[in-house]
C-alpha cells in the first residue's frame, strides 16, 4: 500500500504546485490527476481475482500485466475520460494520463534484479530501459519523503489560497 500512496502523492505534489500558476487547475482537477496514478496499480486486482478466472469467464486469453504499461494507462485514461462531460474530455485525458505516467516513471526508478525496469513502454516498444535502482518498493523512506513533501505543499497551498 505504501507504493500506491506514494504514487498518489507525487501527482498531488506536482499538480498542486502547478495550480499556483494555472488558473483552471483547482483541487478537483488535481484529484482527477491523482486518480490516474492508480491505474498502473490496478494490476494488483490479481490478488483478489486471478487472471485465469477472468480468462475462463471471458473465454479469451487475459492478463492484467498490460495495465501497468503506457498503453494500459492510455487505454484506461480514455475509458475514464468518457465518463466525464464531453467539454472536459481533453483536460481529463491529459490529467489522468499525467497521473498514470508519473506512476510508471516512479516504478521505473525502482530496483530490479537485472538492472532494467519493466517494459512499461509497451505497446510502443518492448524495450526495458535501464533503471537507476533508487529504491525498493517496500522501503518506507520513499513514502516518508513523499508524505513530508506533500505536507509542505499542502501548507503552502493553504497559505497561497488565504492570500487571494
Amino acid at each position: 500500500m505504501a507504493d500506491l500512496l506514494t504514487h498518489l502523492l507525487v501527482p498531488y505534489i506536482l499538480l498542486t504546485s502547478a495550480s499556483w500558476s494555472v488558473d483552471w487547475l483547482d483541487q478537483r482537477w488535481v484529484v482527477v490527476g491523482m486518480g490516474g496514478a492508480a491505474i498502473p496499480d490496478l494490476v494488483k486486482v490479481e490478488i483478489v481475482l486471478d487472471d485465469s478466472t477472468v480468462e475462463a469467464l471471458l473465454g479469451i486469453p487475459f492478463s492484467y500485466a498490460p495495465i501497468s504499461t503506457l498503453g494500459g494507462v492510455l487505454l484506461l485514461a480514455g475509458v475514464i475520460t468518457v465518463a466525464f462531460e464531453r467539454r472536459h474530455w481533453g483536460r481529463v485525458f491529459g490529467l489522468v494520463s499525467f497521473g498514470g505516467l508519473t506512476s510508471l516513471l516512479l516504478d521505473g526508478l525502482r530496483v530490479y534484479a537485472d538492472g532494467r525496469a519493466s517494459a512499461w513502454l509497451y505497446p510502443f516498444t518492448n524495450w526495458r530501459p535501464p533503471t537507476p535502482s533508487l529504491y525498493v518498493s517496500s522501503d518506507p523512506t520513499v513514502l516518508v519523503v513523499a508524505l513530508l513533501v506533500a505536507g509542505v505543499v499542502a501548507v503552502l497551498d493553504r497559505r497561497m489560497k488565504a492570500r487571494r
